[in-house]
């Protein structure tokens, strides 16, 4: 099946708008039902924004593939949007998408249909294809484009085999991403075309939906200078060993390949030593710092920990409206429905720990890690379990204990690799299911009773108390920085690491709830209003394609939703984030001057409501006060922008 088959002409969109790639993907699926291509949206959209949530689709270049497969279709289909002023993806290279491809595969295994897909991403690769998609003003004009390309390309499959002269140096690559329908043949083109371009012979095997295509040989391993492998989930490696190989992201094999072929020839790639035991392995891209590393494991927990304590936050802010107390049955104020929420938020919040550490120890050594860091963060607070011993009577050492726990946990698998790297390779497969479990999770609770727990509750209590103990100009101060940290990157790692901070204190606090965490809520609340607040007042701040999405802002704002102001930041970060920044740290500092406390660790406007916030009328007051005053700013920063063009 040929590209132009699966390119659904008559769903063509011009002049397509949209605030974000959320917005752009549920508009594009409103469409598949309006147009009777499937009955509902729900599942499909989902499936979409879970493969968003893995790693951005947005390949660079202004091209966003957006893909998933749902048991909704039948057949393959694309469906192509073009956007005049972009959409905004998170692309690897910052640039908002215009021309949007959205992937609709058939639930099921690999087909011709996916090798048609696969060559849309070979398509995108052309310069031919992309400037007469740029000039394309028609659905016909587009079909024309593509046309043109697949009779450019359509030539018999022994025509195509790649020549390698033998004279030149050769370079060989593997591609691969979770989904293997667009980011590994894009990787793949762009390796072999930059290789091309450099004077180099190469082949580049895919590991997509397809299969494993133009498999690299034993021969070929052993002529190649060295090894790229461009990929975001395991491939095979150990037939690479003694060679000088890269293991990296598939981003980077479309953003960097000539940085990479380069290194190769250079001589900086190492030799490939492989890990016996068959785990995945760490990327050996030159810019990955032991710094760096580090923090992607620790993403790595705190972006799989945070959906439970906004779950859990809801939750228990929303039982809070029978009463900040009607949970308790002994309570007065007792209501049923309040301890059935509650219950359930006190089971999604008590998970946040041991995923925390479960996850970073999963991403430094993989299962048997996971299995270790869920037990070291289980025993930074075993109550979260409901467990009792004369053995387990400590201070629980809470979110500091479970943030070593899964760094541990991963520092515990490796020891254990190295000390049983004596045992024959036949046995390789007890180690990840038996030994490493039960030997490392004996170690990890004897550390943290012992080691750990102590000083790290210590650090806990004694950040609590500073924190209690400031007053007056003190509170101002604390106020506004992890107010003001909620803006710097909206949802990125000074964003989290100010909402972590605000949980842990919160978490260490119990039932007294904490004034970091009002001061930390409001700070997250303030951009979305003040970008809504400021389209109110003058919505020709504002381009047209953003507009309505600025007054979307309004919900979530409320809801405690700061991502909704990324678009806006993203089209003029320079005018945009300092008054937003500005305005975020005085409604912080106000809320912790007036001395509002947060029982709930999300909820915004929800847990106002619900009575989770104390002294709720001067905090709704900080938080009118910092979105009007960033509001103001705003139109002041962005008019003033328009004054100097």
């Amino acid at each position: 099946m040929k590209l132009t088959d699966v390119i659904n002409y008559d769903l063509t969109q011009f002049n397509f708008s949209a605030a974000d790639k959320k917005e752009a993907l549920d508009k594009l699926t409103t469409m598949l039902v309006e147009k009777n291509i499937i009955a509902n949206k729900d599942n499909f959209l989902e499936a979409l924004l879970a493969r968003e949530a893995q790693s951005t689709t947005g390949v660079g270049e202004s091209v966003a593939i957006p893909h998933a497969k749902s048991v909704d279709f039948d057949k393959a289909m694309i469906v192509y949007a073009k956007s005049n002023e972009g959409v905004e993806w998170e692309s690897f290279d910052g640039v908002a998408a215009k021309h949007i491809f959205m992937i609709c595969a058939p639930d099921g295994g690999a087909d011709e249909h996916l090798k048609a897909l696969a060559s849309l991403s070979q398509a995108l690769m052309d310069p031919t294809v992309k400037a007469g998609l740029d000039n394309a003003t028609t659905k016909e004009e587009v079909e024309k484009v593509f046309a043109n390309f697949v009779a450019k390309t359509d030539t018999p499959k022994e025509e195509k085999e790649e020549k390698i002269s033998g004279e030149k140096p050769y370079i060989i690559a593997v591609t691969a991403c979770p989904t293997g329908i667009a980011h590994t043949f894009m990787a793949a083109e762009k390796i072999k075309e930059t290789a091309k371009e450099m004077g180099l012979d190469v082949k580049v095997e895919t590991n997509g939906q397809i299969g494993i295509e133009n498999r690299l040989t034993k021969e070929d391993i052993e002529r190649a200078v060295g090894v790229i492998v461009a990929a975001d989930k395991k491939v095979e490696v150990a037939r690479f060993a003694g060679k000088p190989t890269i293991i990296t992201k598939v981003a980077d094999g479309i953003n960097k390949p000539k940085e990479l072929i380069q290194t190769i020839l250079d001589g900086k790639a190492k030799a490939y030593v492989h890990d016996a035991s068959g785990e995945e392995v760490e990327s050996t891209s030159g810019d990955e710092t032991i710094w760096r590393k580090a923090y992607k494991h620790l993403m790595e927990g705190v972006s799989n920990m945070l959906p439970f304590v906004v779950a859990g936050g809801i939750l228990i802010a929303l039982s809070f409206i029978w009463g900040i107390n009607a949970f308790d049955p002994k309570d007065p104020s007792y209501n049923k429905v309040a301890e059935v929420l509650f219950y359930f938020g006190k089971i999604s919040f008590s998970m946040m720990l041991p995923i925390l550490a479960g996850f970073i120890g999963r991403s430094i050594a993989d299962r048997p890690g996971f299995i270790v860091g869920m037990v070291g963060g289980i025993l930074a607070d075993p109550s979260i379990l409901g467990l009792k011993s004369d053995l387990l009577t400590y201070t629980p050492s809470g979110f500091l204990g479970a943030l070593v726990a899964g760094f541990l946990a991963g520092g515990i698998i490796i020891a254990l690799k190295y000390a049983f790297s004596w045992m024959p390779r036949s046995l390789d497969g007890i180690k990840p299911i038996f030994l490493f479990p039960i030997l490392g999770t004996l170690i990890m609770g004897v550390l943290m009773i012992f080691i750990i727990n102590a000083p790290m509750a210590s650090v806990m209590e004694g950040l609590k108390h500073f924190i209690e103990s400031l007053n007056g100009s003190g509170k101002f101060i604390v106020g506004f920085v992890v107010a003001a940290m909620m803006v710097i990157d909206m949802g990125g790692p000074i964003n989290k690491a100010s909402y972590v901070t605000g949980t842990a204190l919160l978490t260490a606090a119990g039932t007294a709830g904490s004034d970091v965490m009002a001061a930390v809520m409001i700070g997250g609340m303030v951009p979305p209003l003040a970008i809504a607040i400021s389209a109110t007042i003058n919505k020709n701040i504002w381009p047209k394609s953003q507009r309505s999405g600025a007054l979307v802002n309004y919900v979530m704002g409320l809801a405690f939703i700061t991502e909704g102001a990324i678009p806006f930041a993203a089209s003029n970060p320079a005018r945009v984030i300092p008054p937003l920044f500005l305005s975020s740290g005085v409604a912080g500092a106000l809320s912790m001057t007036f001395g509002s406390v947060s029982k709930a660790p999300h909820g915004g406007i929800f847990a106002i409501v619900a009575g989770a916030v104390s002294n709720p009328i001067m905090y709704l007051l900080s938080l009118i006060i910092g979105a009007t005053l960033g509001a103001v700013l705003l139109i002041l920063s962005l008019n003033l922008g328009k004054k100097k063009k």
